[in-house]
C-alpha cells in the first residue's frame, strides 16, 4: 500500500515550477485565511506589475 501524502510529496516536487508556486501562494492565501476578493485584487497587481517588468525586459 503507498502512503498518499509520501506520493503527493514526491509528485509536487516533481511538478513543473509554476504549479509549485501556485501550491505555495494558494497555501499561503489559505493559512492566512484572505479574503477571496482581496487575494483576486492582490493576484490581478502582481500580474500587471510582472506583465510591465517582463515588457520593458524584452524591450532592453
Amino acid at each position: 500500500m503507498t502512503d498518499s501524502h509520501s506520493s503527493s510529496s514526491t509528485a509536487l516536487e516533481e511538478a513543473p515550477d509554476d504549479v509549485k508556486l501556485a501550491v505555495d501562494l494558494i497555501y499561503l492565501l489559505e493559512s492566512h485565511a484572505i479574503d477571496t476578493d482581496t487575494a483576486l485584487s492582490a493576484i490581478d497587481m502582481v500580474k500587471h506589475d510582472l506583465l510591465t517588468k517582463k515588457a520593458a525586459s524584452s524591450s532592453d
